[in-house]
């Protein structure tokens, strides 16, 4: 699903050059689950940002189910994303003045889709989520944990073949914490790609392998398990 080749990122100021990836060779396997470690400005988060098409790399190729999505430009990053990639934050990213209904409804709104199948989809994500009694809340009366199932409802709604957690469990307690690493195991034992930025070696004991990025380079790799998908 993933194949990005001698990808390099270069951020630039008048006076100032700052590699953050340099010569990156990453392929990931459609169904796997690839957690992503390394010290705070390594370039794990600019990684993901490539990957999740929220920008574009340097040098190098980066192809994505099979299209090159390497060079695109912002307005077709937007249109490819939608559908395809799905995205769950450390800080949850709710909208606070919209209820947990309008929030997960977001991703559909610019697929233009139906209400009645907008509807439909919302209400059984969040009843997968065990959130469905909370629809009419607003983020702000959620606990963490709640917020982050609503996160990753949203992540899920458009049918996404891939989601892109940072940090997940990152602002969760212990036992929130395991709960949503339990969802995305499930939903990646589902067939859902997950690539999953985190600090934490116990979430990372969860995906089929992990990367270790310093310095903007991979410096360790290790296959933990077998992708079922």
């Amino acid at each position: 699903m993933i194949k990005a080749n001698n990808l390099s990122k270069v951020f630039r100021t008048e006076e100032i050059e700052t590699t953050a990836l340099n010569n990156i060779n990453l392929h990931v396997k459609k169904g796997e689950f690839l957690a992503i470690m390394g010290p705070s400005g390594c370039g794990k988060s600019t990684l993901l940002n490539i990957i999740g098409l929220l920008d574009n790399p340097s040098s190098g190729t980066y192809h994505f189910d099979g299209t090159s999505v390497g060079n695109l430009k912002e307005n077709n990053r937007t249109k490819y994303r939608k559908g395809n990639i799905g995205f769950v934050f450390q800080s949850f990213n709710l909208i606070d003045e919209l209820n947990v209904y309008e929030n997960v409804e977001l991703p559909l709104i610019y697929l233009k889709l139906s209400a009645a199948d907008r509807k439909k989809r919302i209400h059984e994500v969040l009843k997968r989520m065990e959130m469905g009694h909370r629809m009419k809340h607003f983020p702000k009366q959620l606990s963490g944990g709640q917020q982050q199932r609503v996160a990753i409802a949203r992540a899920l709604v458009a049918n996404a073949k891939l989601i892109l957690a940072d940090e997940p469990t990152g602002n969760l307690d212990s036992k929130n914490g395991q709960e949503v690493m339990n969802l995305l195991t499930e939903l990646n034992k589902e067939g859902t790609t997950i690539v999953m930025v985190t600090h934490s070696h116990h979430d990372a004991s969860f995906a089929h392998r992990v990367i270790n990025l310093f310095d903007g380079k991979i410096v360790t790799e290790n296959q933990q398990k077998t992708a079922s998908v």
